[in-house]
């Protein structure tokens, strides 16, 4: 058959697939597969699950996984523990060279070990900067100056492009300033368009085509518009696109997310990320919510939607 992918990225349950996991895998809304640490057991495992899972969708399917290195590394036993990006902030401070030949060389280590078990995107780099009050982003951003944050983030894109891994820089333009955790409340960062743009979201225009994806924050800054980013064509048609010339796959935040709620229910947020701009959506750990999004949304594929998936799929 060799379904054409669609704009869904599901997760599965376990550490194998359940005929629930297949029956969703074969459903011509997805497109991807997010992985987590529950879908670990080993590298061998995780090699037989991923070409499982491509067999069940039975056409191309992006295989995902959050490996940032630090609290968020999904895959540990058997693969290299990768230190927190604030550690290369860090050494940047003290030798900005040896900062980013360290930041090549992570980034190849997590590409080649996320390759070799099937693996086609890492959700990395974290390009937020590190204003210091954010704690579900703190550690894993690189610095707080935004031209450093640029630097670290190109030399360890370029370790993944290198073993052949997909990169996607997040949240964009920045979750790094407001306070609140967006899995659990909605941000609101109040700061005027002008200083965001100089700022927090000066990476996603510096880092040019090295960038393959780009993640939105469920973030609301009033200053541009009511809605969170991922939902918001401003930010992610007239600044993203048209502004900083992201050429790019956009990805939604998980859209089961506390922030996503303002939304609507799951359908209308499917459809409130995609109308805004956004290429694919990630429903995550609510497989209930999976299924009405995929039997609710209404979508058509395009050129640019194939043309920017097939560029992360390798």
């Amino acid at each position: 058959m060799n379904q054409q992918p669609g704009p869904v990225i599901v997760d599965i349950a376990g550490t194998s697939l359940t005929p629930e996991d297949r029956e969703r895998l074969a459903h011509p809304r997805v497109g991807g597969v997010i992985l987590f640490a529950r879908n670990f057991e080993s590298a061998g495992q995780v090699a037989r699950l991923t070409a499982d899972m491509r067999t069940a969708r039975d056409g191309a399917l992006l295989v995902c996984v959050d490996h940032e290195g630090g609290r968020v590394q999904r895959f540990r036993d058997g693969f290299s523990a990768i230190e927190p990006m604030r550690t290369l902030g860090q050494r940047w401070d003290v030798d900005p060279v040896d900062a980013c030949r360290q930041a090549t060389a992570i980034g190849a280590t997590i590409g080649r070990e996320l390759k070799a078990v099937g693996v086609d995107l890492s959700f990395t780099p974290v390009l937020d900067l590190d204003h210091g009050p954010s704690g579900v982003i703190g550690d894993r951003a690189f610095h707080r100056d935004p031209r450093v944050v640029t630097l670290l983030a190109r030399s360890l894109m370029h370790g993944l492009l290198l073993s052949g891994m997909a990169n996607c820089g997040k949240h964009f333009p920045g979750h790094g300033y407001a306070h609140a955790d967006s899995h659990h409340q909605l941000p609101v960062d109040e700061r005027p368009l002008k200083t965001l743009l100089a700022d927090d979201a000066a990476p996603y225009g510096w880092l040019g085509e090295a960038l393959l994806a780009v993640m939105p924050a469920h973030v609301v800054y009033p200053a541009v518009d009511s809605q969170p980013a991922g939902f918001s064509r401003k930010w992610l048609q007239t600044i993203l696109r048209r502004r900083l010339g992201f050429q790019g796959l956009i990805f939604s935040d998980d859209l089961t997310m506390e922030a996503a709620a303002v939304a609507g229910g799951i359908v209308e947020r499917g459809h409130a990320a995609l109308g805004a701009g956004c290429d694919m959506v990630l429903v995550c750990n609510q497989p209930a919510m999976a299924d009405a999004l995929l039997d609710g949304l209404r979508w058509r594929s395009s050129r640019a939607f194939g043309a920017r998936l097939a560029a992360l799929i390798r």
